[in-house]
């Protein structure tokens, strides 16, 4: 694998009851980078994300993460070796607090330090006014941000984010992807986006694939994601 390659996967082939949606993916997510993965609804997009972190398993091919294969490791010792995984539709704990939430992400390194808390709250200061504040009496924008730090509380090194700005307002969708491109600069974390919201990959994106049919069938520059007739193309469902 190329030296600044932080996750591929060649000929990956995954999916439901034996049935695979992914049909041979090819994709490599560079270090430091923010890559974006469109398509149309239903070429697999969601699917390629649960693949990548254990939750639909392999078929066939393989996932490189840092130069080892993680094909076969569980979800939870993915996330052990340092990827992040925020889940369409947020799935945060909707009965327990924010502080409780925040907590749960970051068992994965035995407990929340209070270093770590503030350094996630840096991010999102609307979850320290809401700290004691149970997540499911929280907005969708609100509940997506808890999403978010709960992942980065266990300081991540590769971030799956699938479909962030769904069900969210324009300005909260614009105040998360500032906070994500502000991240990776800061720490140099890598995030693969999946979304559909054509104003956030352009605000996040360096680099962008294209997906059809389980597929990698389009590779965009970063120049090529302000073409809006070409991104709408990729986009329609």
């Amino acid at each position: 694998m190329a030296e600044n390659v932080m996750l591929s996967t060649a000929g990956l082939r995954a999916g439901y009851g034996g049935k695979p949606v992914l049909q041979g993916l090819d994709l490599e997510a560079r270090n430091g980078e923010i890559l974006a993965v469109i398509g149309r609804n239903g070429v697999g997009k969601s699917t390629l994300m649960k693949s990548l972190i254990g939750l639909v398993p392999t078929m066939g091919g393989s996932i490189v993460y840092r130069d080892a294969p993680i094909e076969k490791l569980s979800a939870f010792k993915r996330a052990r070796l340092g990827i992040g995984y925020v889940p369409q539709g947020r799935d945060v704990f909707p009965r327990l607090t924010v502080a409780e939430n925040i907590a749960v992400g970051g068992m994965l390194q035995g407990k929340v330090s209070e270093a770590d808390c503030e350094r996630v709250l840096g991010y999102f200061p609307i979850l320290r006014e809401r700290w004691s504040q149970r997540a499911g009496t929280m907005s969708g924008g609100q509940q997506q941000q808890l999403a978010i730090a709960r992942v980065l509380v266990a300081n991540p090194q590769l971030i799956l984010l699938d479909e962030p700005s769904e069900g969210i307002q324009p300005n909260i969708v614009q105040d998360i992807a500032r906070i994500a491109v502000q991240l990776n600069k800061d720490t140099g974390v890598t995030v693969v986006l999946v979304e559909q919201n054509i104003d956030m990959i352009r605000a996040m994106a360096q680099r962008c694939y294209v997906m059809d049919k389980g597929r990698i069938v389009a590779e965009l520059a970063h120049d090529a994601l302000a073409d809006g007739e070409e991104m709408r193309r990729h986009l329609a469902v």
